[in-house]
Protein backbone atom coordinates (compact mmCIF):
# COMPACT_ATOMS: atom_id res chain seq x y z
CA UNK A 1 0.00 0.00 0.00
CA UNK A 2 1.31 3.44 -0.94
CA UNK A 3 1.29 6.44 1.32
CA UNK A 4 -1.47 9.00 1.01
CA UNK A 5 -0.42 12.40 -0.34
CA UNK A 6 -1.62 15.34 1.71
CA UNK A 7 -3.33 18.31 0.10
CA UNK A 8 -1.26 21.51 0.21
CA UNK A 9 -3.34 23.78 2.44
CA UNK A 10 -2.03 27.07 1.03
CA UNK A 11 -2.99 25.97 -2.47
CA UNK A 12 -6.40 24.81 -1.24
CA UNK A 13 -7.12 28.32 0.10
CA UNK A 14 -6.06 30.12 -3.09
CA UNK A 15 -7.20 27.96 -6.01
CA UNK A 16 -10.30 26.11 -7.13
CA UNK A 17 -10.69 23.62 -9.96
CA UNK A 18 -13.54 23.88 -12.44
CA UNK A 19 -15.50 20.87 -13.70
CA UNK A 20 -13.21 20.67 -16.74
CA UNK A 21 -10.11 20.90 -14.56
CA UNK A 22 -9.05 24.52 -15.06
CA UNK A 23 -7.55 26.18 -12.00
CA UNK A 24 -9.17 29.49 -11.04
CA UNK A 25 -7.79 32.13 -8.67
CA UNK A 26 -8.58 35.57 -7.32
CA UNK A 27 -6.65 38.41 -8.92
CA UNK A 28 -3.91 40.00 -6.86
CA UNK A 29 -4.09 43.67 -5.96
CA UNK A 30 -7.73 43.64 -4.85
CA UNK A 31 -7.57 43.70 -1.07
CA UNK A 32 -6.51 47.29 -0.31
CA UNK A 33 -4.83 50.42 -1.72
CA UNK A 34 -6.90 50.04 -4.90
CA UNK A 35 -7.80 53.75 -5.06
CA UNK A 36 -4.54 54.41 -6.90
CA UNK A 37 -5.71 52.21 -9.77
CA UNK A 38 -7.96 53.43 -12.55
CA UNK A 39 -11.60 52.37 -12.57
CA UNK A 40 -10.92 50.14 -15.55
CA UNK A 41 -8.10 48.35 -13.73
CA UNK A 42 -10.27 47.82 -10.64
CA UNK A 43 -13.14 46.53 -12.76
CA UNK A 44 -10.87 44.04 -14.52
CA UNK A 45 -9.62 42.68 -11.18
CA UNK A 46 -13.14 41.60 -10.15
CA UNK A 47 -14.14 37.95 -10.14
CA UNK A 48 -11.84 34.99 -10.70
CA UNK A 49 -9.26 34.41 -13.40
CA UNK A 50 -7.90 31.23 -14.94
CA UNK A 51 -4.35 30.27 -14.00
CA UNK A 52 -1.68 30.15 -16.70
CA UNK A 53 -1.58 26.71 -18.31
CA UNK A 54 2.08 26.21 -17.35
CA UNK A 55 1.08 26.26 -13.64
CA UNK A 56 -1.97 23.98 -13.86
CA UNK A 57 -0.02 20.73 -13.52
CA UNK A 58 1.63 21.96 -10.30
CA UNK A 59 -1.69 23.09 -8.82
CA UNK A 60 -3.38 19.79 -9.70
CA UNK A 61 -0.57 17.91 -7.95
CA UNK A 62 -0.87 20.09 -4.83
CA UNK A 63 -4.67 19.62 -4.72
CA UNK A 64 -4.56 15.91 -5.66
CA UNK A 65 -7.27 16.61 -8.23
CA UNK A 66 -9.78 17.71 -5.57
CA UNK A 67 -11.72 20.87 -6.27
CA UNK A 68 -12.52 22.28 -2.76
Amino acid sequence: MGNKIKTHKGTKKRFRLTAKGKAMHRASGTSHLARGLSKKQRRNLRGTKAVATCMEKTIHAALNGNSY
